[in-house]
Parts: C-alpha cells; structure tokens; sequence
C-alpha cells in the first residue's frame, strides 16, 4: 500500500483480480478440516509488497487497562492494518484506551459493537484515503445480559482498503464444553447474517474471538500435566474446533497457524496459573483467528506469527495475535 513501514518493508502492486463470492460452511460440503500453516518469521516477500495485518483477539473478563493495550500492540508498529476484537469488554475507556495506545503510528478508521463484543479497525495514520467503503455490521445469537451485558453473537467491519476488499468478524460463541452443537449453530446463522446476504465479493475473510470450543476426552488433570511439560500439541487432536471443522460442520476452506502456545483458558486473574477455583476450569484454546483467501488466484497470505501475549494478567484469557501479509500473484 506504499506505508514505509510495511512490515515487509515493499511497496504495493496493483493487478486486477476476479474475486467469488464469500462462503462459509454447509453441513453437506465436502471438507477436509482446517488447513493448519506454521507462521514464516521472516517475511518472503522481498521485492512485491502486501498489506500487512496484525490481528488480535482477546476476552477482557470485563476490565481493560492502558497497560495491557499497550502489551497487547507491542512496540513493533510496522503492520499496516490493525483489527483488535474484544469480548467481554467493559463499556467504557476502550476506544479511548486504544486510540491513545495507537496514535503515534496508527488511526481509527472503523469499529463495530455489541454490548461487550467490540471490534476496531486501525490503518497508518492520514490513511482515510485508501478507505472506498466501510461497513459495520452485528449479529446476535442470545446471551444472559448481566453487569457488563455478556451477550453472545458477532459483530463485523466489511472494508475496501487501497483496493483489497476484507471482512472481519469478532465473535463471541455460547461457553461450556458440551454444547459443541450449539456453539456450531451459532457460527452457521452468524455466517449467513454476516457473509451470505452480501452479494458482494471480498478477498479476504477473518474469523476472530472467544469462539468457546473446548479440549474433549481428556481429564482435567492429564491436560495440566501436559501443558505443565510443554508436550500440548499433544492435546491439539482433542481440540474441539479442529474436530468440529474435520467433520465438515464448520470453517469449510479455512487457515489456522499451529497451535504451538499454551491454551489461554482459563487463568487466575493476575497470574498465569490456571484456574484454581471451585469450577477448576480443563485448560482449553477457546481464543482462536482463523482466515480464508477467496481469491487464491490472485493472492496470496502469509502468516508471520500466531501465538498468545502471556504478558497480559488482567483477564482469565489469554490474548491471542496474528500477523498475516497479504502478496498480489501476477500471471
């Protein structure tokens, strides 16, 4: 896109490009799970430029703090776009909290909410130009209310930025290990509200948020023992959502860098010591960003990172970050 800080450091190429319709998931598709990439650290991109994105996730518990935004950005700034959804977020100081940690590279251009599902949408800064179209969307599923209005459902930021058009969705799915079906149904009438009514096309599609799936079939105790000797990829095959995804019921098409940190729920508020109290929660990776290219043709995205910010104690989740560059193909 031209921003000298690109974290790939190159300048954007046009070419014009065929773009299908956005799809999600049907229950009769063929499928063959989610495709799993390790992250590339170094960017491959010498010559031809990408738009750079950095993508977090994070379920605040209902407190957020300048501090933990300012972990959660880090001091690399050299990604183009931002997109950093919440769940779980408290109705005040958020935008403000952001803006501040964000102004010395980056600027608003966009956010959509929910009661507490909150997304936001960052670009350089004097970047507005590149902006051709911005839309906020919501999509609730339910959810008990409460202090800080713990609804379920999703909210989403369709944009056109300097030509590569993208939809972002922050999501916020029913909890508890076994409603798996449930959490399933959610994703589908979340898809059809937010992806299938649009006639349009996009490039790019990003699921992010608390999507809830949990590890299954194995206790509470092996599953500690096993994160506690850094052998968790072993429960990666008891993941819940791969699973579902597996069995053709959900992320038909979709990528996902390996699981390769530690599950971010749930911890002890202020520590990253797994929950101790009477529930006594089984750790389990319910923070997730997944993305699917529907230009493949055209465009190609490369992840350059996919792990959790454990340096952040205010919440009993983890947050959890991506940052994926985006390359034109030429033929």
């Amino acid at each position: 896109m031209g921003n000298s800080n690109s974290m790939c450091g190159c300048k954007r190429v046009y070419n014009n490009k065929k773009t299908p319709k956005a799809s999600f998931v049907g229950k009769n598709s063929s499928h063959d799970g989610i495709k799993t990439i390790e992250a590339v650290k170094r960017c491959s991109f010498s010559r031809k430029s990408d738009l750079c994105i950095r993508v977090i996730t994070w379920n605040t518990n209902g407190k957020v703090s300048y501090e933990d935004f300012l972990e959660l950005l880090g001091e690399d700034r050299k990604f183009d776009l931002l997109v950093v959804g919440l769940q779980e977020a408290p109705k005040t100081n958020v935008v403000q909290f952001l803006q501040t940690a964000t102004s010395p590279t980056h600027e608003l251009l966009g956010e959509a909410k929910l009661q507490s599902i909150q997304l936001y949408l960052f670009g350089p800064k004097n970047s507005q130009t590149l902006v051709k179209e911005l839309k906020a969307e919501r999509h609730s599923v339910g959810g008990c209310g409460g202090l800080i209005g713990r609804k379920k459902g999703a909210v989403a930021i369709r944009v056109n930025f300097d030509d590569i058009t993208m939809v972002f969705i922050s999501c916020h799915l029913s909890a508890h290990a076994k409603k798996v079906d449930q959490r399933n149904r959610e994703l589908r009438h979340i898809s059809k509200s937010l992806l299938s009514r649009d006639k349009s096309t996009c490039d790019l599609i990003v699921w992010l948020g608390d999507l809830n799936y949990r590890i299954q079939d194995v206790s509470n105790r092996p599953v500690r023992s096993l994160i506690h000797n850094q052998l968790q990829s072993v429960l990666v095959s008891k993941d819940q959502l791969l699973r579902e995804a597996e069995r053709g019921e959900i992320f038909n098409g979709y990528s996902e860098g390996t699981l390769g940190f530690n599950p971010t729920y749930k911890y002890n508020v202020g520590s990253s010591d797994y929950d101790t109290s009477n529930k006594v929660r089984v750790p389990a990776w319910t923070d997730r960003i997944l993305f699917k290219i529907q230009d493949t043709d055209n465009i190609r995205a490369t992840l350059h990172s996919y792990d959790s910010i454990d340096q952040v104690y205010g919440s009993d989740h983890k947050p959890v970050k991506a940052d994926l560059c985006l390359k034109w193909i030429h033929n």
